[in-house]
């Protein structure tokens, strides 16, 4: 069966309901062929893909970094696992729950190209992340390096830490448009001192959309003997790489963004030789320090969230992970193309499409980030993000794969409208 015939049926079924995962991959082995760059600008591929979502018709959601919520056929999965784990009850919680989570960590670690020994199911990138924080041996003195521009939940528990622990916190600003890899990194290196212990740096920055130079970070700053914990909130599931390939010390996200996971899932990547080096959350019992299951007590949590990891993933799979790159990064050139030459139109996310992917951050000249929300959603059905703070004044912009050109296109309109 050739896309174009397969494509005809499956509108068909999608109309009385949705598309299983097998169809789903049917639908994609008839495009394997096919460059993800030239399947990126295919609407009937993307149309067919977009009828296994449901969809609120009131407005166009364009606020997907959030939380992506499931697609159809990984809902009903979690509401299975729902079922299956009320059936089980106790029993379920005192005796497979251990092993299945640690099936799904290894099938997480799988997707990340890490060993499953290096990560555990947390429930968001703000648990992982802080737990970093909070978690090392600090010295009054030992100093700190973030940008103003990392996530504030990471910022708060820095400056807590520091009024804990006497640690000093270095606060960097990326530029909105650097003119080289080694502009970032010269900025970061610039920071650092014989007391620096952590440099915090976002993978996918997640006001702006900007892709770091992680790697370079890293080498950079381990030749100064100072570790790097990683944030990936939006660059896990969204761009492909491998954890190993940024050789990063510590690496935190959230599944509920572009993994599609149910609320309520995130992972903590620790290299092997750090996990010793790291308090847990929550005490655990006696464990070898370089088990880092020794970091994963949480207490009794919705059991069935961590089920639910595996079928998104292989929804995941089944779309690929270069394939939903590529049409995710298209989305974001398809807009902000025909706006960003506009005289009143601010683009705060860098032109070059390497340094971003599926996000961008926009704004209007003389006009607040609140007030741009308030009119794309009131006047035009758009949600957004409005965005005020760190050098970033705009709405941030996060469509998804569902998302079609046609729902740019109002959004097009309104900043061309708004730009008059």
């Amino acid at each position: 069966m050739d896309k174009r015939t397969f494509l005809k049926s499956a509108g068909i079924v999608g109309l009385g309901s949705m598309m299983s995962i097998d169809n789903l991959a049917e639908l994609v082995r008839g495009v394997s062929a096919v460059s993800p760059e030239k399947l990126a600008g295919d609407e009937d591929f993307w149309a067919t893909m977009r009828k296994g979502y449901k969809l609120k018709p009131d407005y166009i959601n364009l606020e997907n970094g959030y939380y992506n919520f499931l697609p159809e056929q990984v809902l009903e999965k979690f509401i299975g696992h729902v079922r299956e784990v009320n059936l089980q009850g106790s029993y379920y919680m005192r005796t497979v729950q251990f092993d299945n989570k640690k099936s799904m960590a290894a099938k997480l670690a799988a997707v990340a190209g890490c060993s499953p020994d290096e990560l555990i199911i947390t429930r968001n990138t703000t648990e992982s992340l802080d737990m970093i924080i909070g978690g090392l041996d600090w010295k009054a003195g030992d100093e700190a390096i973030m940008a103003e521009q990392d996530y504030g939940a990471m910022l708060e528990m820095f400056k807590q830490s520091s009024k804990r622990f006497g640690i000093v916190n270095k606060v960097v600003s990326v530029p909105l448009h650097p003119k080289s890899d080694e502009e970032i990194v010269d900025l970061y290196a610039s920071a650092i001192t014989e007391k620096t212990r952590l440099l915090m740096v976002c993978h996918m920055i997640n006001i702006t959309g900007h892709i770091l130079p992680v790697r370079k970070i890293c080498d950079m700053a381990h030749k100064r003997g100072v570790q790097v914990m990683v944030d990936g909130a939006h660059s896990f599931a969204h761009i492909k790489f491998a954890i190993t390939d940024l050789d990063c010390d510590y690496f935190g996200t959230s599944l509920h963004k572009w993994m599609s996971v149910p609320l309520g899932a995130g992972f903590l990547y620790v290299k092997k030789e750090r996990i010793g080096g790291v308090w847990p959350l929550l005490a655990e019992g006696e464990r070898k320090p370089d088990d880092i299951s020794r970091l994963n007590h949480i207490g009794t949590h919705p059991a069935h969230t961590d089920l639910t990891i595996a079928d998104s993933i292989d929804f995941y799979n089944v779309i690929g992970a270069e394939r939903k790159e590529a049409r995710l990064r298209y989305l974001q050139n398809y807009w902000t193309s025909k706006v960003r030459d506009l005289p009143k139109v601010i683009l705060n996310t860098p032109a070059d499409p390497l340094r971003s992917c599926g996000i961008a951050n926009v704004g209007i000249r003389d006009m607040k980030p609140n007030d741009l929300g308030d009119v794309l959603f009131k006047k035009y059905k758009i949600y957004t993000a409005p965005i005020d703070g760190a050098g970033v004044h705009g709405c941030r912009i996060t469509p998804n794969v569902y998302t079609t050109t046609a729902d740019l296109d109002v959004l097009v309109k309104a900043l061309t409208e708004l730009n008059n």
